[in-house]
């Protein structure tokens, strides 16, 4: 880049004496810090004129992708379009302003919205009751099996202490149950990604705490077995859990109450259109079918007579002082009034439409393993046509010369080069056929002119990195930078 201010650090744009402000005098007394609170060396700050910060920021800003300013497949995550009225509300200063601390006489309406949202979220699930305090959805998943332990101890049932999770599972699934002190046992999918129940049947015993199952699968396949695969759990005395991050399809449509499930977690930041990214913020509620609510965390909203306050009582499971991420909780809670029940039930089809309608459009020229109508997400492996050599990774990068987030890659591992793609309800007819016509391009220039896509990106402020080497060696100060 030959401009300066947009290809520099900030601390490469500094030069000393310069400021950006001007304070006014105070009047205020000069007060001497204590030595031993003073920094030994003034502290590396970058000296940059207002105008220069004001430029160098606004061109990162540039930089940074997301749905505002296109289009974002992201597999398995729900890139979803976050309304600007979802802001607004999350700063009203009655909601920005509020401390965790102050007594529940001040901040009946924040309470009040955290009480909507728990029983809002239970009706859409079909459960009984939810807790929105842990802060993401990996925390929720913990959270989740923290909660089926406790039920598992409190009936002095010890010896439960196996989770078996699907081959095709998200990674967070065996992390969560390792973290919580449990064992991880795999059940096989079938050819077409479902859970193999044959497989399962030889799993249960008396040793198995629960089942973790996300429906519809990694794949995008609605999992057809649920019924009988959550029968089997339960008759061995085991308890469903239900990974909420694929829940986007089945919003409106159908419940995982109904289908068997004793506790799942929900990603707010995916199903409910918060933003997410770049690690944070999230939001996990986690919620229990009847009979399960008093191993939910404390603190709790609870409402008597129209008066809301706060129930630290309870000593099941403990994961925080407070009650979540306020800020995501109220724009999950607009997201849900701006569309009503009776809009809410077009989400799943919408969502269901738009993946179909990018799969049947793309499967002559990227191979498509399984068949069939899938939901939110589908998985290609890779093209269709493998003679050039150009791979998936060669394929995300080229979206990017196109002005397209890449989808999710080489994930789940069923696929050696799976090449997941989820088009959110939000996304027009003309977005999606431009999609289409990119990805149809990509794949015809894999064919004639192959180096052109091994070598993308070629439009981006920085080509294309060697993967390992950044991993292994990272550069992560300025002064390493500069020399």
């Amino acid at each position: 880049m030959n401009n300066k201010l947009y290809g520099n650090l900030i601390f490469e744009l500094s030069h000393k004496g310069r400021r950006g402000y001007s304070l006014p005098a105070t009047g205020i007394a000069t007060h001497h810090l204590p030595e031993a609170l003073c920094r030994e060396n003034e502290a590396e700050l970058p000296e940059c004129d207002e105008l220069t910060v004001v430029r160098h920021y606004t061109n990162l800003s540039a930089n940074n992708f997301g749905v505002n300013n296109g289009f974002y497949p992201l597999g398995s995550c729900t890139m979803k379009y976050n309304p600007t009225i979802n802001e607004e509300m999350a700063a009203l200063p009655g909601f920005a302003n509020l401390h965790p601390l102050q007594p529940a006489a001040t901040c009946q309406g924040a309470l009040e919205v955290y009480y909507n949202l728990q029983k809002s979220l239970a009706a859409l699930t079909g459960l009984s009751e939810f807790t929105l305090n842990p802060f993401a959805g990996a925390h929720g998943e913990l959270t989740g099996l923290m909660i089926i332990r406790a039920y598992h101890q409190s009936r002095n049932d010890d010896k439960r202490v196996k989770v078996i999770v699907p081959d095709s599972a998200h990674g967070t699934n065996p992390a969560s149950a390792a973290v919580c002190g449990l064992e991880v046992v795999e059940v096989k999918s079938r050819a077409d990604g479902s859970v193999d129940v044959e497989d399962l049947r030889g799993l249960l015993d008396d040793s198995v705490a629960a089942m973790m199952m996300t429906n519809p699968n990694t794949l995008g396949m609605f999992e057809r077995d649920i019924p009988e695969i959550a029968r089997l759990v339960h008759e061995c005395g085991g308890l469903m859990y239900y990974d909420g991050a694929n829940l986007n399809p089945m919003l409106g449509v159908c419940r995982p109450g109904d289908m068997g499930f004793d506790v799942m977690h929900i990603n707010l930041h995916k199903t409910f259109s918060t933003p997410h990214g770049g690690g944070g913020p999230g939001s996990g509620p986690v919620g229990v079918r009847a009979g399960l609510e008093a191993f939910l965390p404390a603190p709790r909203v609870i409402c008597e007579d129209g008066n809301y306050r706060i129930e630290n009582d309870g000593d099941a499971i403990h994961i925080g002082a407070f009650l979540g991420n306020f800020a995501v909780i109220i724009r999950a809670y607009t997201y849900i009034l701006s569309l009503g029940r009776e809009h809410v039930r077009m989400v799943g089809p919408l969502a269901t439409l738009n993946a179909n309608y990018i799969k049947e459009s793309l499967k002559d020229v990227y191979k498509l393993p399984i068949e069939g109508l899938c939901k939110h997400e589908f998985v290609f492996d890779g093209l269709a046509d493998k003679s050039t050599g150009v791979t998936t990774m060669d394929v995300a990068k080229r979206l990017l010369d196109y002005g397209y987030h890449a989808p999710t890659i080489y994930f789940p591992l069923l696929f050696h080069e799976s090449l997941m793609i989820e088009p959110t309800e939000s996304e027009s007819i003309d977005t999606i056929d431009g999609f289409i016509e990119v990805m149809r391009r990509i794949a015809e220039e894999a064919a004639t002119d192959p180096e052109l896509v091994k070598s993308a990106p070629h439009s981006t402020p920085i080509g294309r990195v060697d993967d390992v080497l950044a991993a292994k060696k990272p550069v992560l100060t300025v002064k390493q930078m500069q020399s």
